[in-house]
């Protein structure tokens, strides 16, 4: 009985009918379900992903038919081959470029070498011009009448008197300034020439009275000489020397003179030195 019963209930059968229609019952009321909305959104990105899919496929077969196209290793090795011939086909005109610029280079200078040497023997072969003196004018016979009796009234002048009057008056003129140059350069003072010297007069020793040095020193006076400052100098064991400046004329006193005047006094001086000596 209970067999029986089930086979007429259809319910169990039917269970996913219900449970949709339940589903959607829920879905009106509530909204979707979570777990439903992320089944729909993943199947619509699988679908997504088999169109893309199948676009790719499409044009790489679109391209492959196409002309020129290959595929493989083998479409590469053509192409690359294709190139190299280009390349070759390139490099081979502009050889040929090259070679025709070479050629009108060393045209050119064939040419300007030929130029060059033609040049001067062009020059030497060119005639030279020749100078043509412009026409001169046929005076009328009046004109050459009044010259002549001009000419006449000329000669009756004396011409060369004149002339050696200016040549007198000239040469004066320059005898008489030659004459003041020479009385102005008589009365110009001569340059005299001068020099100064500094002298080192040592004495005999450490006793020796050096103020009384120095006055014998300058008792020497001689005609173009004049004394200027004296200083003492040490120069070791206590001796001093006496260092003085002098400037004499080259025309009247000589060093030797000066040195000889100065060692007359043998009680005071041992010897005379030039230290310094200055042209003025």
């Amino acid at each position: 009985m209970a067999t029986n019963f089930l086979v007429h209930e259809k319910i169990w059968f039917d269970k996913f009918k219900y449970d949709d229609a339940e589903r959607k019952f829920y879905e009106q009321m509530n909204g979707p379900v979570a777990g439903s909305s992320r089944q729909e959104n993943g199947a619509s990105v699988i679908l997504r992903d088999i169109a893309r899919a199948r676009e790719n496929i499409q044009k790489s077969l679109a391209g492959s038919a196409g002309p020129g196209a290959s595929s493989g290793p083998s479409g590469d090795h053509s192409e690359l081959v294709t190139r190299i011939a280009s390349l070759e086909v390139e490099n081979q005109s502009l050889r040929g470029v090259v070679q025709d610029l070479q050629q009108a280079v060393s045209k050119l200078e064939v040419r300007l070498s030929a130029l060059e040497k033609s040049t001067p023997a062009h020059r030497a072969t060119t005639p030279q011009t020749q100078h043509v003196s412009p026409m001169r004018q046929v005076e009328p016979p009046s004109r050459k009448a009044v010259t002549a009796t001009e000419d006449d009234e000329d000669d009756d002048i004396d011409l060369f008197g004149s002339d050696e009057e200016e040549d007198k008056e000239a040469t004066r003129l320059r005898e008489e300034r030659l004459r003041q140059y020479a009385e102005k350069k008589a009365k110009k003072p001569a340059l005299v020439a001068k020099s100064s010297i500094l002298l080192d007069v040592k004495p005999w020793d450490d006793e020796t009275d050096m103020a009384q040095l120095e006055a014998c020193v300058r008792s020497v006076q001689l005609d173009g000489l004049v004394w200027g400052s004296s200083k003492l100098v040490p120069v070791g064991y206590g001796i001093r020397k006496l260092q003085i400046q002098c400037v004499v004329e080259d025309d009247k006193v000589g060093t030797d003179q000066l040195e000889e005047e100065i060692t007359k006094f043998e009680e005071h001086v041992q010897s005379v030195d030039i230290a310094a000596f200055n042209k003025i």
